[in-house]
């Protein structure tokens, strides 16, 4: 069986790994990036992949820098991989990691090139409102997911998923998709095809500004990003001097006119206007400060009232 080098460091690439290993794969070392800093106390934590990866007994190296680590180089070199795997590692793979193995550096990508090259291709998938994406296997070149796409499997969007559902189903399609895609170089039944670069788009890494509510947009495209960006940085306004984050609604295909950045009070519904006498039915949200509650809670504790504005400015 191969001998190969993984390089991941997300939740999204756990289930790559452990795939790997139990298809019987040689993993002859896992890089991942360095622990870093998180929760309140700011102690130091291990990468999702590290601890998947001491939880297999691997092993493990988690060097600051690839570029030009002479270390990191003769260590790769020793090991002579056949191919790298390289699924949400985080650093741009050097040239010379590129040429290193015969068989390639091999990336997962989770939609469906050329389409959402980039940091954040579930999220912006969601926002962009497609019914469908999926995950990519392709050879790293110098460019940013630019390389030879190897095969493809789709998925489905549901209108209730989000980020959060969708990337276990995608990590998991993508993990089944790098064993088919190993065998078929293996015994050269694949033939890489290069990517469409006039077909491209792009999904760029998420800023805090991308989660603020923009009222000029219609419902339904409000309604695709708060479900693309979650858990950060969701969907954000203001509503009296606070911040005020929608976690969880859907667009009111029916109801009576609601001005852009305006509440109305429905039947226990709290409905927010959006762009064209558009408007979403808010069913779960999080005022500064306070718990995560539902629509009829805020309702009854703060009483917003029917035409009440929000926004940047309230």
């Amino acid at each position: 069986m191969m001998d190969l080098v993984f390089c991941g460091t997300p939740l999204f690439a756990v289930p790559s790994l452990e795939k790997l290993v139990a298809a019987g794969f040689h993993l002859k070392l896992v890089v991942s990036q360095p622990d870093r800093p998180s929760g309140r106390g700011m102690e130091l934590t291990a990468s999702p992949v590290k601890q998947a990866a001491l939880q297999l007994d691997l092993p493990i190296t988690q060097p600051d820098k690839i570029r030009n680590n002479d270390e990191f180089r003769r260590q790769l070199h020793e090991i002579a991989p056949e191919a790298i795997i390289v699924v949400g590692y985080g650093r741009i793979i050097p040239q010379w990691m590129i040429d290193l193995p015969p068989l390639g550096n091999i990336n997962l990508h989770a939609s469906l090139l050329p389409k959402y090259r980039g940091a954040a291709p579930i999220q912006w998938a969601i926002a962009m409102g497609e019914q469908c994406t999926g995950v990519s296997t392709m050879r790293i070149d110098a460019g940013l997911d630019t390389g030879d796409v190897l095969l493809q499997e789709e998925e489905p969007i549901n209108p209730e998923d989000t980020a959060l559902t969708l990337a276990p189903r995608l990590a998991q399609c993508g993990a089944e998709l790098l064993i088919s895609t190993l065998a078929g170089l293996k015994s050269g039944a694949i033939t890489p095809q290069p990517q469409d670069n006039t077909k491209a788009t792009l999904a760029p890494i998420l800023k805090r500004e991308d989660g603020q509510i923009d009222f000029s947009r219609n419902a339904t495209d409000s309604w695709n990003r708060l479900r693309g960006f979650q858990p950060w940085p969701g969907a954000y306004t203001r509503f009296r001097g606070r911040m005020l984050h929608l976690h969880v609604a859907t667009p009111a295909p029916e109801v009576a006119v609601v001005a852009a950045g305006h509440f109305l009070i429905e039947n226990e519904r709290l409905l927010l206007g959006f762009a064209h006498g558009t408007a979403l039915d808010v069913k779960e949200l999080q005022l500064e400060g306070k718990k995560r509650m539902s629509a009829r809670d805020f309702i009854n504790g703060y009483r917003p009232k029917s035409e009440e504005e929000v926004g940047s400015g309230t």
